[in-house]
């Protein structure tokens, strides 16, 4: 165990909206350390979600992350030789970060040819309920249902 816990980093609001979840967000989407073409990429593809859906881009990104962040989830426990998966809550936080981890890897896996074509469609696709995202989070309810009979070795 941990003496004390680490200090929570606080980050900054990106620069165009001035939001937290942003910045998270691109954080999450930079590779090799290339922070500008991230933001970039996000704002492109915010731009065309707004020009194909005729609503607000960020309102919709952000209803995309809604409908991807789960909120049961299964852990594996080991009780007397045998491994259980254990469904839990998800704590906020983690599930912002789930949320934005799996839009992300989601989008990098389509078809599309640019990065800023592939989030897009898969905000949009999320928005809406559809979409390999949401298809995880799904996927992540339906363990946690099937084993809600080990829910009582929560610790």
């Amino acid at each position: 165990m941990r003496k004390a816990k680490p200090k929570k980093r606080y980050i900054l609001p990106d620069p165009k909206f001035n939001d937290t979840l942003v910045t998270k967000f691109v954080n999450c989407l930079m590779i090799d350390g290339k922070k500008s073409i991230a933001y970039n990429i996000f704002y492109d593809a915010v731009e065309k979600v707004e020009a194909k859906v005729g609503e607000n881009g960020l309102e919709v990104w952000k209803k995309a992350l809604n409908n991807i962040s789960p909120s049961v989830e299964v852990k594996s426990r080991r009780v007397g030789g045998a491994t259980f998966q254990v469904p839990m809550e998800v704590r906020p936080e983690r599930k912002i970060s789930l949320g934005i981890k799996w839009l992300i890897t989601y989008a990098r896996k389509r078809g599309e040819k640019t990065m800023m074509d592939r989030l897009a469609g898969e905000i949009i696709a999320a928005s809406k309920g559809e979409g390999a995202a949401v298809k995880k989070k799904d996927d992540t309810h339906r363990m946690a249902e099937a084993n809600k009979a080990f829910s009582h070795f929560r610790f």
